[in-house]
């Protein structure tokens, strides 16, 4: 497949691994590279000398292209940045800034960067700073969130008709069908995060996977929406870390508790927080990261076709 996302990314398939800290690192990038979509390593956690290493590993395993994520607001920025120019990373994507701080320097250095937005606003700053391409996410999605809370099917529409940039749809897409809703909506890429913990070569615990498996439509929620608003599956953090942001405590003391809770046993799933997006709930097995990506193409193929002969 040929478009003007897999143009930025030089990957076979316009599908982003989205980065997971501590979790998508070296290996897990490969891996997905190596399938023909496009890994990235989440620089946010890591310092230099890790960064710069699990890089290498990724090169060392697979020989196709892979990229970073730098979390802007993250002190380490841009020392990440300046690795990943070293290292000769050429697509990047941004969360959580301004990518006007880093646009000149991605640009002197040849690179391309797209930039992860909650909002119509965000998408279109963006695309006036110069950044090359849009990740939409919608409040389905794990991890981190818009503090608007804007359903992925509803900003992918809006951001689509603002910017003139490829737009890559993130939040509630673990399958075939999510991709063809979200080109059906004007997305040239999709990015996802919760399938991909589910896979055989994804580093988390096993009762984390388990604990997808299991889950249902109504198993995550949003943890903290005063602070930064961050969705995971539905257990006793998550409701203790919810009580915290709601009666006042601040940001500091929120991850305070989360450290303290993140030193528990890996088996123990009521007390640790795992991010997950609201698509855990068809997510019902562990699968290769290569079988992932080849169901995908086969089931896309097919929806988009029964489609066509129906309309």
């Amino acid at each position: 497949m040929k478009n003007r996302v897999t143009e930025i990314l030089g990957s076979e398939y316009p599908i982003i691994q989205g980065a997971m800290r501590l979790i998508t690192l070296g290996g897990m990038a490969a891996a997905v590279s190596h399938s023909g979509a496009f890994g990235i390593i989440a620089a946010s956690g890591l310092e230099g000398d890790r960064l710069r290493g699990e890089i290498r590993k990724a090169r060392s395993l697979t020989d196709r292209p892979f990229g970073i994520n730098i979390p802007i607001y993250r002190p380490n920025a841009l020392e990440a940045l300046e690795i990943a120019v070293e290292e000769g990373i050429k697509t990047i994507t941004t969360s959580a800034g301004d990518p006007g701080k880093v646009i000149k320097r991605v640009k002197k250095a040849g690179m391309k960067i797209l930039q992860v937005v909650a909002n119509v606003d965000m998408a279109k700053k963006a695309e006036d700073a110069g950044v090359d391409g849009i990740i939409a996410i919608g409040a389905e999605g794990g991890g981190h969130v818009g503090r608007d809370e804007i359903a992925t099917m509803v900003l992918t529409r809006h951001v689509v008709e603002t910017v003139k940039i490829p737009v890559v749809t993130a939040g509630g897409i673990a399958d075939g069908r999510g991709w063809v809703a979200a080109f059906a909506l004007g997305a040239e890429g999709i990015q996802m995060g919760t399938r991909f913990l589910a896979t055989e070569e994804c580093p988390i615990p096993e009762a984390y996977k388990q604990a997808i498996l299991e889950a249902r439509d109504h198993s995550t929620m949003i943890a903290a929406r005063k602070g930064y608003p961050i969705r995971v599956l539905k257990n006793k953090a998550a409701l203790a870390v919810r009580n915290l942001d709601e009666t006042g405590a601040s940001q500091g003391e929120i991850n305070a508790y989360v450290d303290q809770i993140s030193k528990g046993a890996d088996d123990d799933r009521e007390n640790k927080l795992m991010s997950a997006g609201q698509v855990a709930g068809v997510i019902h097995k562990i699968v290769s990261v290569e079988e992932l990506i080849r169901n995908m193409v086969v089931e896309a193929r097919a929806v988009a076709q029964g489609l066509g002969n129906m309309f």
